[in-house]
């Protein structure tokens, strides 16, 4: 049984690859995710706002607005909170890589083009494989307009592309008027890979504190049907490879996006929920269905439920809108 797959011209013991947690911040912790069966590991992200000492430009992009929109305001944690600075990050970096013989994807969260960009350089000098570029963004400013968000993502991709030689993957957003657009102009720009999708985490309202809080609630099973549907659109229409995130908790979750076209897909909450072995359950799963099913490889596989194999494509392009209602009982 052949499971493995090619992610971002890396080639891949399987298609199951943890994604940036805090399962991944150390180097030990990703030993364990190695030992379990990851193919992959993404490390934690290391932020712009670690690296960036320019306030002003920092106020232009991150801040602005904040005084008019709820939603915006303790957008930011304290410093004290990030769990690594830049060069320690750089550091764990080339321990895990030192340690662990899968590949090690580092990861830069940001939105704006300036000097925290050239930490990508030390990402790959300190070993990293490959880096996934995620830029978590919310278009808060009601003066710009959504032509100039998009164009952020593409320069934000072509200035750390124009940084490094190893592949850039970078990590969307599903909240694009056009989002088949938006992953070919990615595409065309140089990205190695589309990661499908980032989740925003929604702020709360602590109405006795009177604080906006952050909330984070872990996917489920139900989260993959956003990447799957696009994923399943995509297949064959871009050259980068296609990574999908969201709500993979069991080896039926993984089946079903790697039939809609997905090269890796990444595992996040369902491992902060059940430990680091589910890894392992997931892969034995995944093994044991190709076998139920005579599938010979994971390649086999993918893309055999994509728009582009299918009998009937708008099930992916109208998300089999009327069926879907007329049917429900």
């Amino acid at each position: 049984m052949d499971l493995s797959t090619s992610y971002l011209g890396l080639h891949l013991k399987n298609p199951l690859v943890p994604s940036a947690s805090p399962l991944t911040r150390t180097a030990d912790s990703m030993k364990r995710l190695e030992d379990a069966g990851a193919a992959a590991v993404v490390m934690h992200s290391v932020f712009e706002e670690q690296i960036q000492h320019e306030a002003a430009e920092l106020d232009h992009y991150l801040l602005s607005g904040t005084e008019s929109f709820a939603e915006a305001l303790s957008y930011l944690p304290e410093a004290s909170e990030y769990f690594l600075g830049p060069e320690e990050y750089v550091s764990q970096l080339a321990k895990a890589k030192e340690s662990l013989s899968i590949p090690v994807i580092a990861s830069l969260n940001g939105v704006s083009t300036g000097g925290w960009i050239q930490y990508a350089k030390k990402f790959e000098e300190a070993g990293a494989d490959a880096i996934e570029l995620n830029v978590y963004y919310v278009a808060a400013d009601p003066r710009m307009s959504g032509v100039d968000v998009e164009q952020r993502y593409i320069d934000v991709l072509k200035a750390v592309k124009s940084t490094v030689k190893i592949p850039v993957a970078i990590k969307l957003s599903p909240f694009f008027s056009s989002m088949s657009n938006m992953a070919k102009r990615l595409d065309d720009a140089g990205a190695d890979g589309l990661v499908l999708f980032n989740r925003f985490y929604q702020p709360d309202v602590d109405i006795e504190a009177l604080e906006v809080v952050p909330n984070v609630q872990l996917s489920s099973s139900r989260s993959i049907r956003l990447p799957l549907r696009w994923i399943g659109i995509l297949f064959g229409h871009v050259k980068a490879s296609l990574a999908a995130t969201s709500g993979v908790h069991t080896a039926q979750d993984a089946i079903k996006l790697i039939m809609a076209g997905a090269d890796v897909t990444m595992l996040c909450s369902s491992l902060l929920h059940n430990g680091t072995q589910h890894l392992n359950e997931v892969l034995t799963g995944l093994d044991r269905w190709m076998q139920e099913h005579e599938y010979v490889s994971v390649q086999q596989m993918r893309g055999s439920m994509s728009q582009k194999s299918v009998a009937d494509p708008t099930a992916f392009e109208r998300a089999n809108y009327m069926k879907a209602l007329n049917r429900y009982r």
